[in-house]
C-alpha cells in the first residue's frame, strides 16, 4: 500500500510534536549551563543540618503574627456600635472607638472582622480587611461592603438610623 507525501508528513509531524517538549527541554537547559540530568544524578545532600536564619524567615515569622492577630476575635467592649440597614434585607454593625479612627470592627454574617483604614483621594472612609479581602467604604448617603477578591457587592445601599432619617427629608 502506496502512502501519499502528505501521509508521510503528518505522520512524522505528529511524532515531533510528541518530542517537542523534551526536546525544548533540553535546548533551554543547555542554553542555561545546567545539563538536563545532573540534577537526577548528584547525591543528595543531608537534611539533617540546620538553615542559617535569613531575612525572610525573619519577615514570615513577623506576617504569621500578624495573621495570628488577625484570627483573634477583635475586642469591641470599648467601642460604639452602628447598625446599618442595607437593601436586600442585609444588616451588618459597625464598630468604632472614639480614640482609635484607624480601625474599625464589623460584624457581618455572625462574625466579627477587624478592618484597617486605607488612605483616599476622595474623602471617602475606606476600610481593608486584607486577609479576607474585604473592603467596607463608608460615604455620608451610606455604606457599602465589597468583597475584593471575588470582585462583588456583599452589602450595598447600607444606611445607619441618621443617614435614613436625611433621606426621608
Amino acid at each position: 500500500m502506496m502512502r501519499d507525501r502528505h501521509d508521510i508528513v503528518s505522520a512524522h509531524g505528529e511524532e515531533l510534536m510528541k518530542k517537542l517538549p523534551v526536546l525544548f527541554f533540553l535546548a533551554v537547559s543547555i542554553a542555561a549551563g545546567t545539563p538536563a540530568l545532573a540534577a537526577e544524578s548528584a547525591p543528595q545532600a543531608s537534611h539533617t543540618q540546620k538553615k542559617p536564619a535569613t531575612k525572610k524567615a525573619a519577615s514570615s515569622k513577623k506576617r504569621a503574627a500578624a495573621a495570628n492577630k488577625d484570627d483573634q476575635t477583635p475586642d469591641i467592649s470599648a467601642s460604639q456600635p452602628v447598625e446599618y440597614d442595607c437593601e436586600l434585607g442585609n444588616k451588618l454593625t459597625v464598630y468604632r472607638q472614639a480614640d482609635n479612627d484607624q480601625q474599625i470592627t464589623v460584624r457581618w454574617k455572625k462574625r466579627l472582622l477587624r478592618f484597617e483604614r486605607v488612605p483616599t483621594t476622595t474623602g471617602a472612609n475606606r476600610f481593608e480587611n486584607r486577609k479576607n479581602g474585604l473592603v467596607w467604604i463608608d460615604i455620608p448617603a451610606k455604606g457599602m461592603l465589597l468583597d475584593a477578591k471575588k470582585g462583588r457587592q456583599l452589602a450595598n445601599e447600607c444606611r445607619n438610623a441618621d443617614q435614613l432619617k436625611a433621606q426621608a427629608m
